[in-house]
């Protein structure tokens, strides 16, 4: 398989590109930075640029059979409008663009978050930004709703989620299929940013399952997803969070 992948030079992004091809497959990553790990193909891509997509969608070394939309930024201070920009409208432009050089049978993978957990309590919120049809609307969508940037991640991820319900019928009429995955807190370089963001929070849910989640345990859910063997799944947001969910609704629930 040709599997193209975007943010694959650190993270759980150089993980997925290391068990894909592991597993004898051909990745070609789109990302800023060159991936210092041994790649097929390396296309240079700023997902904040309309125009860098494009330019990296028509240099891409075409067909391909898969697609993990992977490439994202944490919450930081002054990085609003870039966190949502990348995080979905360029996330979301460059899918589109994908779809052309996908061959039939062909899957679709993006990674959310748990953090994009709480989509339905904010299913409108959500809706307007997905009608914001390029970064030139989001300064005005940021200010309208008062958006900071912890709520910009969190937002960003509910609307991966929800885009990816929304595109699975579309992309079912063109034999395509789509599924996202949610990991919670996992083990990477930008480890410390989702701690500063959310603070205890994030302390809190390691402390309950007891580490942080290996970027390698996300890669493997996430060759399976665009592999044959998952070829039934579709629509689906699987979150990967070491049970962290389930003893929340345990509790919640009073089940114990």
């Amino acid at each position: 398989m040709h599997i193209a992948l975007t943010g694959g030079s650190t993270g759980i992004g150089a993980a997925v590109v290391a068990k894909l091809k592991a597993d004898g497959n051909r990745v070609t990553v789109f990302d800023l930075n060159k991936p210092t790990d041994p790649v097929d193909h390396w296309v240079e891509v700023d997902l904040s640029s309309p125009e860098s997509i494009d330019k990296a969608l028509a240099a891409a070394a075409t067909p391909f059979n898969a697609l993990v939309n992977n490439a994202g930024l944490p919450p930081r201070d002054g990085q609003t409008e870039l966190v949502l920009n990348v995080n979905f409208i360029g996330l979301r432009h460059f899918m589109n663009g994908m779809l052309r050089h996908l061959e039939p049978g062909s899957a679709i993978v993006n990674t959310a978050s748990k953090a994009g957990g709480d989509w339905l309590e904010n299913i409108d919120q959500v809706k307007a930004l997905m009608s914001v049809p390029d970064v030139a609307g989001l300064a005005a969508f940021i200010k309208g709703n008062n958006i900071d940037p912890v709520r910009a991640y969190n937002l960003s991820k509910e609307a991966v989620i929800v885009l990816t319900f929304q595109m699975t019928e579309v992309l079912l009429a063109k034999q395509l299929r789509i599924n996202a995955v949610s990991p919670a807190a996992v083990s990477t370089e930008i480890l410390d940013d989702f701690k500063n963001a959310f603070g205890d929070r994030v302390e809190g849910s390691i402390a309950k399952v007891g580490r942080a989640g290996d970027a390698a345990e996300i890669a493997n859910v996430i060759s399976f997803l665009v592999s044959e063997q998952s070829h039934w799944i579709k629509g689906q947001s699987i979150t990967i969070d070491g049970g962290l969910t389930a003893m929340g609704l345990s509790d919640e629930l009073q089940l114990n």
